[in-house]
């Protein structure tokens, strides 16, 4: 018996024998190149004719999995055209690699670059670009993509998968997948998550030919691959996927339910979004609203600053998709690890701590402002809240209010339509913002707590350092009297309150936020029905009572 660990990507448990996805080999070695205008014409050649497949499979996928995941194939169709990645690949040409090794290489730089982001979805990025140069590859080198189509009944291991393989995979003969590499937030995981496939990766090098065909158990919730269960193992996995699929029968019959505890109190429980991509499992994991939409993705996806009607038109699709439902979009929250060259941002010893976020916008008012104009043009089309992030002034948000009202009453003096009311709140992510949240709830409408900063701004440990994770303490008591002490300077203010970091899914603290106040919690869309059955079954002033007994 053989058992690996790796990052649980999509719950459940499959059980089946194991095969290994074997695709077409590419040779990405460098070879010596006589005419490189050539090269660069077989690379172009080969980019044109990867970018009309990815036309035609976004069109396929339109019909297969709907508009939400088939955007997927858009964005690497972007991808393919952006300006960095085409430059990068062509300046390795002309100075005498082939086309194959030049395409290589630049996805490697642009991968590792991905990978060191902190934010979770950016490095998800990493795969697409693999994706993308793979296809790439693929036509340089005369070879087809693999069908994965053919495996049935077995528990599929690979290296990576590319999205387009897992639209291949039948979920009645794929049981469960397990890669060696990976991101959870990657397009593939999301499209894994999407079919029900029980699936973990990032496990290493350790599954091999020679394991092929052995009796595997995935178990997709605690990041755990079993190999050749013994008997008693075997029969523990069967009876786990039992409780599984019981529990999901269970989630299934809160969908749609109120987010209320059995003595009555209630909670909205929201959705964290960073990509039109996700919201298809907004919408189907049943989110009451979209508690923070994270904008800085547009910035991060484009070789230039996005014009105002780029961010209008994806503004607009956000609240149209959520009708009736408030959609909280945090403006541009880039810097630290986020960043785009064409920012120009100088170099920071800490990032962290330097020019990002509000700060940027505050100091490059027409940048914020252009912003502010889509997000108000697209107010009519939904329930639209704004909120600013790294707040930790009064002044600062004074000033942004201010930046708003005028882009507002710009717009209406041209007779361009602005909702009639946009509610404004801001980002609870420092000890500083905490600590004055009594004077800031008088300036917005909502706060929403961002944990995962505040934790790390409190306790002064840089999240990302993986090293320090054994002294990183999110249930520190520091950070939930912070959390505590803004609920009820919030409430004091007569305003609402949230969590949209990662303390919000996190169930040991549930009972604990609910009798602080906390108003909403947003989370992951996959996090949404297990928080809402968790809060359904809670009873506070039972507890309550036999806590005092």
């Amino acid at each position: 018996m053989l058992v690996l660990t790796g990052k649980p990507v999509s719950d459940g448990i499959g059980i089946g024998p194991l095969a290994l996805f074997r695709r077409a080999e590419v040779s990405t070695e460098v070879r010596p190149v006589e005419d490189r205008e050539a090269e660069l014409v077989r690379f172009r050649e080969a980019r044109d004719e990867a970018a009309g497949q990815l036309q035609a499979l976004h069109a396929r996928a339109l019909e297969t999995v709907g508009e939400e995941d088939a955007a997927i194939f858009e964005i690497h169709q972007m991808m393919l055209e952006d300006d960095e990645y085409t430059e990068g690949v062509e300046t390795r040409i002309r100075d005498g690699l082939n086309a194959e090794a030049a395409v290589e290489r630049t996805a490697q730089e642009l991968s590792a670059i991905f990978r060191d982001m902190d934010d979770e979805y950016m490095r998800g990025r990493a795969a697409d670009v693999t994706d993308v140069s793979r296809r790439v590859e693929q036509i340089l080198c005369g070879v087809s993509p693999m069908d994965a189509s053919a495996y049935d009944k077995v528990v599929l291991a690979a290296d990576d998968l590319a999205a387009e393989e897992v639209m291949h995979l039948d979920t009645k003969k794929i049981l469960g997948v397990v890669l060696s590499a990976g991101s959870a937030s990657s397009h593939t995981a999301i499209l894994i998550r999407n079919l029900g496939i029980p699936a973990v990766f990032g496990v290493g090098e350790s599954i091999t030919g020679r394991l092929e065909g052995q009796m595997t158990a995935v178990d997709g919730g605690s990041g755990e691959v079993i190999l050749n269960p013994d008997t008693a193992t075997l029969a523990e996995m069967q009876e786990k996927q039992g409780r599984f699929q019981q529990g999901r029968e269970e989630l299934d019959r809160v969908r749609g339910q109120e987010s209320v505890t059995l003595d009555g109190q209630k909670v909205r429980i929201c959705a964290n979004a960073g990509h039109l991509s996700l919201l298809s499992g907004v919408l189907s994991n049943d989110a009451e609203g979209i508690g923070l939409f994270r904008s800085e993705f547009i910035y991060l996806e484009s070789d230039d600053y996005p014009t105002e009607e780029e961010q209008f038109s994806i503004y607009k699709n956000v609240l149209e998709a959520m009708p009736d439902k408030r959609v909280i979009i945090r403006t541009l929250d880039i810097g630290a690890d986020k960043k785009a060259d064409y920012f120009e941002l100088e170099p920071e010893e800490n990032p962290a701590l330097g020019m990002r976020a509000i700060r940027i916008c505050l100091t490059r008012p027409e940048l914020f402002k252009t912003q502010l104009r889509a997000l108000c043009r697209a107010s009519v089309y939904g329930k639209l809240s704004v909120m600013f992030p790294m707040i930790i002034s009064v002044e600062e948000v004074r000033k942004a209010k201010a930046m708003l009202r005028e882009v507002r009453e710009e717009l209406l003096s041209k007779g361009i339509p602005v909702a009639d009311a946009i509610e404004t709140g801001i980002m609870i992510e420092t000890p500083a913002a905490a600590l004055i949240s009594g004077e800031l709830a008088r300036e917005v409408d909502f706060f929403s707590i961002g944990t995962n900063d505040l934790t790390q701004y409190t306790l002064a440990i840089d999240r990302r350092q993986t090293n320090l994770d054994a002294f990183f303490d999110a249930h520190h008591p520091a950070v939930l009297r912070l959390i505590e002490m803004t609920v009820r300077n919030a409430h004091e203010a007569g305003i609402w309150v949230g969590i949209c970091g990662e303390l919000g899914a996190d169930l040991s603290l549930t009972e604990t936020f609910l009798r602080m106040g906390v108003d909403e919690l947003s989370v992951a869309a996959a996090n949404i029905l297990p928080l809402r059955a968790k809060v359904r079954s809670l009873n506070l002033q039972a507890s309550e009572k036999r806590n005092a007994d």
